[in-house]
């Protein structure tokens, strides 16, 4: 009897990836009301060229479908962007990402270093100009971007360099409103990365995913907590560039990136007291490198420092563990 071949499937579609991207939706659409639509143009080539990587690489070498991981990367680096960003370094981004992030190492569940991190570290060391010099303010009301392809509104000084000029009341150092406020950093009505500006999405998104179990509450809860103390530590004692804990959290990233980035099942720690000191790790040494460093998101190098360290913690942990008896 004839029995038809049963063809491989293009992507491996795995439940924790696709939920993940469905957190990250709301964010998605967000950045087309901030920014327009050309954040879904930038939002679709990306996905398209991540795919594309992770498909050449693995059909060449192991004859394995792509894994829908590929698609939280691609999403997770589209949201990380400016709005500006030309189309051509957000490929070369994710290409980057994909192949020497988690393809070297032998694709999916191997990677040492988060992805979507990985491409976003290397176009912003080799295209900082576009990485770092051009914003956009948002479209402030309805129907916002859905009414145009990109905002046009061009703004050189970064969204975190404005917050760091204020104080706790919304005011800079000399008494002038910066029109910054930590309602608008909440909902997302300031310039910025694409998916990073509305804050309370992305906590939406990421308590969906804790609750889930899609993302470990340990390395979330350290690594707010650990930037929160430091920050208050620093700013209440005065220290120059040290903003108010509730604005550091709210801007410049750190909630997707504590929330989405730090909690790579892969990337991250994989012991149980290892992930509260991993995320530990990532929450203080975020607050350090925004306060003392030129780089005042600080986030991305501090998950990808966390990423080369959580190894180290795990082996230590097992290896008291060990002597102590314990094999759990």
């Amino acid at each position: 009897m004839y029995q038809p071949v049963k063809r491989k499937a293009f992507i491996k579609w795995q439940k924790p990836n696709v939920r993940v991207v469905y957190a990250l939706i709301a964010p998605a659409i967000a950045s087309i009301y901030f920014f327009g639509w050309r954040s879904l143009l930038l939002l679709a080539c990306v996905n398209l060229a991540g795919f594309i990587t992770e498909y050449v690489f693995l059909r060449a070498y192991y004859k394995e479908p792509v894994t829908s991981a590929v698609f939280v990367t691609s999403f997770l680096f589209t949201l990380s962007l400016p709005p500006t960003l030309p189309i051509w370094i957000a490929v070369v981004g994710i290409v980057f990402g994909v192949l020497f992030g988690k393809m070297v190492f032998g694709g999916f569940g191997r990677n040492i270093f988060n992805p979507a991190l990985t491409g976003r570290a290397f176009i912003y060391i080799s295209f900082g100009a576009y990485m770092t010099a051009s914003w956009v303010s948002p479209f402030q009301s309805f129907p916002g971007g859905f009414a145009f392809f990109a905002a046009d509104t061009v703004t050189k000084a970064t969204p975190m360099m404005k917050i760091s000029a204020m104080n706790f009341s919304g005011f800079d150092i000399t008494g002038i409103n910066t029109g910054i406020s930590q309602l608008s950093l909440l909902l997302g009505k300031v310039s910025g990365s694409l998916g990073e500006t509305s804050a309370i999405l992305i906590l939406i998104g990421g308590i969906y995913i804790v609750i889930k179990k899609y993302a470990n509450y340990r390395i979330v809860i350290s690594s707010m907590i650990g930037m929160l103390l430091v920050q208050t530590a620093l700013w209440l004692f005065g220290v120059k560039g040290a903003i108010d804990p509730l604005s550091a959290f709210l801007g410049g990233g750190f909630v997707l990136g504590s929330l989405f980035m730090a909690t790579d099942p892969v990337s991250a720690s994989q012991t149980n007291t290892g992930r509260w000191i991993y995320g530990g790790f990532v929450g203080v040494v975020s607050s350090i490198i925004r306060v003392f460093s030129i780089w005042s998101g600080g986030v991305m190098f501090a998950i990808l420092l966390g990423n080369m360290f959580a190894p180290i913690i795990d082996y230590y942990i097992k290896q008291a563990k060990m002597s102590k008896g314990d094999t759990k």
